[in-house]
C-alpha cells in the first residue's frame, strides 16, 4: 500500500520571555499565521492526514491544532507524544512502529529540530537539507504494508514546502 508521511516542523515560536521554559514557548504572530496557511496548502493539494501525531510542547501542539483546523481534522483525533519533544530520528521510527493502524495511509508528525530535519534526511535518499525552516513540510511516500517498515521501504520525496515558498 502506498503511504505518505508528512514531517512538519513547528511554526515560529515566541522568544520574548527569556525566563520561559523552552517546552512552554508559544507561537509568535508569524507562527500563528503560517500554520493555518500550510494547512490550507495541504488542503488545496488534496492531502488529508488520517492521523496527526504531535509533540506535546506548546509550540508544536499549537502548530498541530492550527494545521488540523485548516484541514477540517478534528483536534480530539490528534495523538500527543511527549517523546517527540527534541527527539532523535530513532524516536520518530519508534513512534511509527508503535501500533499505528494499517488503515492509516497518510501520517503527519509535528515536532522539532534538529531531530525532524535529521529524520527527513535519514529516510529520504535524494533529499538533503541543513535545517527545515519553521512550519515547513517534508512529504515522503513509500509502498509498504505497514508504518513499522516505512523507513526501510526506501521512501521517496513527494514535496518540500515552507511558508516563504510562495
Amino acid at each position: 500500500m502506498e503511504r505518505t508521511l508528512l514531517l512538519v516542523r513547528h511554526a515560529k515560536s515566541d522568544w520574548n520571555n527569556p525566563g520561559q521554559q523552552d517546552y512552554d514557548r508559544p507561537l509568535n504572530a508569524r507562527g500563528q499565521r503560517d500554520a493555518p496557511e500550510m494547512g490550507a496548502r495541504l488542503k488545496t493539494m488534496g492531502i488529508m492526514p488520517d492521523l496527526i501525531i504531535a509533540s506535546t510542547a506548546n509550540r508544536a501542539a499549537a502548530t498541530a491544532r492550527l494545521i488540523a483546523a485548516a484541514l477540517g481534522y478534528a483536534e480530539d483525533r490528534i495523538r500527543w507524544e511527549d517523546k517527540l519533544y527534541h527527539a532523535p530520528p530513532s524516536v520518530f521510527e519508534a513512534v511509527m512502529a508503535s501500533g499505528i493502524d494499517s488503515s492509516v495511509k497518510t501520517l503527519m508528525m509535528v515536532a522539532h529540530n534538529p531531530g525532524i530535519t535529521d529524520f527527513a534526511n535519514q529516510i529520504t535518499e535524494k533529499f538533503s537539507i541543513d535545517n527545515m525552516p519553521t512550519c515547513s513540510i517534508v512529504a515522503v511516500k513509500a509502498i509498504t504494508p505497514d508504518w513499522e517498515s516505512f523507513t526501510s521501504a526506501g521512501p521517496g520525496l513527494l514535496f518540500f514546502d515552507y511558508p516563504k515558498n510562495k
